[in-house]
């Protein structure tokens, strides 16, 4: 299969790859080789910056400026310059280890001493690029990871520094290439004790290698997805071993799939492994379809009460499946900040999308999520429906509308992984790794008088109680130090005819510590709201953070 023909899959079916508003966000998958002309400088530098000509490397190598941090988040440079980190994971320590797609290395993160250590793949072709999605650590102290490029897994072992290479088997029924060969393109990973679970994005299955003996030798079935041709979006476990993913159409609806892996495994368990792949695992799966508002689902995760939570990488929202009655609830993020998608110049004509990409659980019971165009970091809890959205302070202005402007732009983050209240991320566009606190409380907090209010066609209200914490004095060693809260009051609906009006005198406002305000909120329609129930968001944007709450808006016709 033609690189160049694989780049186009990309591109076509990796979401948040165009902004609406005809910027361009995110190219994940893709290399610049199409863009490359004969009038290009390649000044030879000899660091993988040299796989772009000069007039590339700020937008895939990232500026040539130092790591930052704010309150709420510290970054780290990696040595190397132009590495392009993608995937990441930690081992049983809390350790940080990273793939660097522009170099093909494996790559370690000392938390304690915060020092580096990167490790030459002696395998890796000369110039190598490639989008490693998925990692994983394993219990015999090695790291395992996908390779869209090359159409591999690899196997790392940290003890030996020794990395083997596994071709990714193809199959009848995934995306054809323009050649009729189907297509591969392993995405997420998962190590599962003994099992490998790997989504195969274009491929149309989930494929599950046996991950003991010598990986080279390692054999796998393939769990073809029920409609063909089409994208297998990333998975998750649940409680009972069953596997949730997706499967959906560029542009048309897709399915939310429940796999039951262990009665698989338990009535195959006897069987040779060609005898297992001949076995018809759509006998084994339970098919929702999705609502038709979502079109790219990337990321999902199910909680500790086996909710199954998806990310619209194609909009600003996310949803929760309810196993039990087969419910979908619609959620939405903060309106995007502007640092985010600029607009210096007047090109962004329609509402930025934030396209919220992966998701993970956090020890609490947290949904956490990138949201990739709007440089954030989203901790949903869904037991008091509140969303803190926390802002990444580097931001690459190649990805933007911002002409001149420096403090706008995109980091690229592509992949987090949490650890206990850590979450720690790859910034692909700025050469760096980062690490959320989640433990840092941020310095306002929101309260609605009510999580459920009828609508009234004359217009409804609601009362925002914005507060300092209490405990904000306690943070006075952080720089700068939180001695009052300045905030912006924000909001948004799922559903594009709900109005949410805020008072003009109220909108910007600043706080003390411990100290609060009360804001009404007036919901009115500018549009027709069929019957249902509706998540309205509002709350307040304040320094480097975002603390919003939902209520559900009930409609009776």
């Amino acid at each position: 299969m033609k690189k160049r023909f694989k780049n186009i899959l990309a591109f076509v079916f990796l979401g948040g790859i165009m902004a609406t508003s005809g910027v361009v966000i995110a190219i994940p998958g893709i290399t610049p080789d199409g863009m490359m002309n004969n009038d290009m400088t390649f000044t030879q530098t000899g660091t993988p910056a040299d796989n772009f000509a000069d007039e590339q490397r700020i937008q895939f190598c990232g500026q040539n400026d130092t790591a930052k941090s704010n309150r709420y988040i510290t970054e780290y440079d990696i040595p190397t310059a132009c590495t392009q980190p993608l995937a990441i994971t930690s081992d049983v320590s809390g350790d940080i280890w990273f793939m660097e797609g522009n170099t093909g290395q494996v790559a370690h993160f000392d938390v304690s001493s915060e020092n580096f250590s990167e490790f030459e793949n002696p395998f890796w072709p000369e110039a190598g690029r490639s989008m490693m999605w998925g990692m994983d650590y394993a219990s015999d102290h090695s790291i395992w990871y996908t390779d869209d490029s090359f159409d591999s897994i690899w196997k790392f072992s940290i003890d030996s520094q020794q990395y083997q290479r596994i071709n990714f088997p193809y199959t009848d029924g995934a995306v054809m290439s323009s050649t009729g060969q189907p297509v591969a393109l392993p995405q997420k990973l998962e190590i599962d004790g003994s099992k490998i679970i790997v989504n195969d994005f274009t491929g149309n299955k989930i494929t599950i290698f046996d991950a003991t003996g010598n990986p080279q030798e390692a054999s796998s079935v393939d769990i073809l997805s029920p409609v063909r041709q089409s994208v297998t979006g990333a998975f998750t476990q649940d409680s009972d071993s069953n596997i949730w993913y997706t499967n959906w159409i560029p542009e048309k609806n897709g399915v939310l799939i429940k796999f039951a892996q262990e009665n698989y495994t338990r009535d195959t368990s006897l069987l040779s492994v060609e005898d297992r792949q001949n076995v018809n695992a759509l006998r084994y799966m339970d098919n929702v379809r999705l609502p038709s508002a979502i079109s790219t689902i990337n990321g999902i995760v199910a909680d500790n009460n086996d909710i199954i939570w998806l990310a619209d990488t194609a909009s600003s929202n996310f949803y929760s499946f309810n196993p039990l009655n087969r419910l979908f609830t619609q959620y939405v993020t903060s309106p995007v900040p502007q640092s985010a998608f600029g607009n210096h110049t007047g090109a962004v004509t329609t509402t930025p999308l934030s396209r919220p990409y992966w998701m993970n659980l956090g020890d609490a019971g947290q949904i956490i999520f990138n949201e990739h165009a709007a440089n954030r970091i989203g901790v949903f809890h869904p037991t008091t429906e509140k969303l803190v959205e926390y802002s990444v302070p580097s931001k690459n202005p190649t990805w933007a509308d911002c002409d001149d402007a420096t403090d706008c732009g995109l980091a690229q983050v592509f992949d987090f992984t949490v650890v206990g209240d850590k979450v720690w991320f790859t910034e692909w566009a700025a050469n760096r790794i980062g690490v959320l606190d989640m433990s840092i409380p941020p310095t306002v907090d929101v309260e609605l008088d009510s999580r459920f209010v009828f609508y009234n066609e004359t217009g409804t209200t609601v009362n925002l109680e914005v507060s300092s914490l209490p405990t904000l004095s306690e943070f006075s060693s952080l720089s700068p130090s939180p001695t009052a809260a300045d905030f912006t009051v924000i909001g948004d609906s799922t559903s594009p005819n709900i109005n949410i009006e805020l008072p003009a005198d109220l909108s910007q406002s600043s706080l003390g510590i411990n100290q609060t305000l009360n804001i009404p909120i007036s919901i009115k329609a500018i549009g027709p709201i069929p019957s249902g129930q509706y998540k309205v968001l509002v709350g307040v944007q304040a320094d480097d953070v975002a603390v919003s709450q939902f209520f559900t808006l009930l409609v009776a016709r």
